[in-house]
């Protein structure tokens, strides 16, 4: 079929605009092949909507269009954040931006367009000359000061993925109104300038630098900085296999290891180097647990270790997992329980005569909150944010310019941030905070798996179940929301009425709903959530009368409705079994009677 042939005009149009502005030849073939097969509703996808710049920037397949990541859109994504940030006080000019890239197809394609775009208006551009961290774009905005940072990285989505994550000169990540401004800027800046596709100026300009070399070993200064004991490290009884998910760790982690003074690092070897394609693993995601973990096992049986250490593919997030009689995989509010308490431990080691409630503790409102718990009984100051870590790095900034020290901050997402350096989550730092804690205990006759008990001891059993079903339909996502927006069809207006009221004929009831897609909190006075609110995500969380909390929240870059549930329990309930029953009817109950997959046809996880 000829575009003159289409039946919608605005299509034709848009597809004529994108294949004369354009100049990939991979993708031109790719437009043809659909017009060709007469695929006018996949053409209308990808060309009659456009990929959304939020505040996590742009995420998205790979593939022609406006809705997917290409040269193009990307052209036009740089083109509208150069024009965004001549118009904001950052003095872009002078200071310049970092930019990075994952090992990802078209990665570094993407940041060298991007680089481009700014040498040509006159902008210094740090471009990585090699494949990096994520962590290390906002660790390096902060060290030096730039306008603005780029990182090129879909993290742990599928394969066809690929992602364009963007950092504000405070060193996290943008929040509104940073992501409007953006957006309205791209779209003022849609035509490609004429010579955004010609590279050759990265040959030539002398604004353009490499600060790996630089950065990394100023990234190295603040590890062994912050290094607990290396002699205990050296003496560690035990052996570490990590793996790098098939992405850009390694390197790095060997590095930072060999400074802490650990005797040996085991490698996954079949996924230690960069490969765009993960051949070994269905998902790219540590978070997915041992099915993500096969062949880091099958590694550290062979080798007699005990404990795995696994970054994801951008190595911003970090998996654990330790063998006893056998393996255990943590979750990540166990992790955050464990360096949580480690960060307080060592906080107070080194400051014995500190003000401890100067020091502050952060997680995000879908985690354990048995970060606040030990921040409460420690005297520590704690904070709650919205979900994703571009909400805690932004708090904690504020929090560092206020004198305040921020000791840590996690997300259940297995998303970790030891200290301030890098107002981000960090799989790096994280990984050898962890291997520190595991050398104390080890030395001491413990592991991380009776430090864990140890910590429920003290301060509570904090249980979680955390999980997601498959809703490919955002109109059912959100008559799904809806329902329990109105559940009480008695009810007047928005109030605690309006929703359910309890779960398994009453066995359990809500005595707390906060709802941040409408603002309303039910724990409020005036009704009004404090917590920022976003009326274009689901976000809802019930709490019941026996410490039960579970958040219902759709996902900003995947088709998936989440839960979060926790029970929390007082120090003196120590009885698992009970705990553990408990919570397993109450989420069977949110399950079946707040979401009702069967009835909604939305489909498991699935492992």
């Amino acid at each position: 079929m000829a575009i003159e042939h289409l039946s919608n005009a605005e299509l034709s149009a848009k597809i004529s605009e994108w294949l004369q502005w354009n100049q990939n030849e991979k993708m031109r073939i790719e437009v043809e092949q659909l017009l060709k097969d007469n695929k006018q509703a996949e053409l209308e996808r990808i060309f009659l909507q456009r990929i959304e710049f939020g505040t996590a920037g742009l995420r998205g397949r790979m593939g022609p269009g406006y809705f997917q990541m290409n040269d193009l859109v990307i052209i036009q994504t740089a083109q509208g954040l150069l024009k965004y940030l001549l118009t904001q006080p950052v003095d872009l000019l002078n200071k310049g931006v970092v930019l990075g890239y994952d090992g990802r197809h078209n990665s570094k394609r993407f940041a060298e367009l991007t680089a481009g775009i700014f040498l040509r208006a006159g902008s210094p551009v740090m471009l990585c000359s090699n494949v990096i961290p994520t962590p290390f774009v906002p660790f390096a905005v902060t060290k030096y000061k730039a306008a603005a940072g780029v990182m090129v990285t879909a993290s742990h989505n599928p394969k066809d993925d690929n992602g364009y994550k963007v950092y504000w000169n405070n060193g996290a990540q943008i929040i509104s109104p940073h992501d409007k401004g953006i957006t309205k800027c791209i779209e003022e800046s849609l035509k490609p300038s004429d010579n955004a596709w010609d590279l050759t100026i990265l040959n030539e300009s002398e604004k353009l630098i490499d600060p790996l070399e630089q950065l990394f070993t100023d990234y190295l200064k603040i590890i062994e900085t912050n290094l607990y004991d290396r002699q205990l490290n050296h003496d560690a009884p035990f052996r570490i296999t990590y793996t790098a998910m098939h992405g850009v760790g390694y390197p790095y982690i060997l590095k930072v290891f060999n400074i802490a003074n650990f005797k040996e690092l085991i490698p996954v070897k079949e996924q230690i180097e960069p490969d765009a394609d993960f051949p070994t693993v269905k998902f790219p995601n540590p978070e997915e647990g041992k099915s993500a973990l096969d062949l880091s096992i099958r590694t550290a049986d062979i080798n007699n270790s005990v404990i795995i250490l696994a970054n994801d593919p951008d190595a911003d997030r970090l998996a654990v997992a330790e063998k006893i009689h056998s393996w255990r995989v943590f979750t990540g509010n166990e992790i955050g329980a464990l360096l949580g308490w480690w960060m307080i431990y060592t906080y107070k080691q080194r400051n014995p005569n500190a003000d401890l409630s100067n020091a502050y503790m952060l997680s995000s409102t879908v985690s354990s909150k048995i970060l606040k718990t030990m921040a409460s009984a420690e005297g520590i100051s704690f904070e709650e944010t919205l979900t994703g870590f571009k909400w805690m790095g932004n708090r904690a900034c504020q929090l560092h310019t206020e004198g305040k020290q921020v000791l840590f901050a996690f997300e259940e997402a297995i998303g970790f941030m030891c200290g301030t350096a890098v107002l981000d989550k960090d799989g790096i730092s994280a990984a050898v905070t962890v291997a520190e804690l595991a050398a104390f205990l080890y030395n001491n006759g413990k592991t991380l798996t009776s430090q864990l008990d140890s910590i429920y001891t003290k301060y509570g059993h904090h249980i979680c179940d955390n999980s997601y079903f498959i809703c490919d339909d955002p109109q059912l996502t959100k008559t799904i929301f809806n329902r329990l927006r109105n559940f009480n069809e008695h009810s007047n207006g928005m109030s605690l009425d309006s929703y359910p009221k309890w779960i398994l004929n009453g066995k359990y009831k809500v005595i707390s709903v906060r709802d941040l897609t409408n603002g309303f909190d039910s724990t409020k006075a005036d009704n009004k959530a404090t917590l920022p609110i976003s009326k274009t995500s689901q976000m809802i969380t019930f709490t019941f009368d026996n410490g039960f909390v579970v958040t219902l929240r759709t996902s900003g870059t995947e088709p998936k409705l989440k839960y979060y549930s926790e029970l929390c329990a007082n120090p003196e309930i120590q009885d698992t079994e009970v705990l553990q029953k408990t919570l397993r009817e109450m989420v069977k109950g949110v399950i079946d009677e707040f979401i009702e997959p069967e009835k909604n046809g939305l489909k498991c996880r699935s492992d």
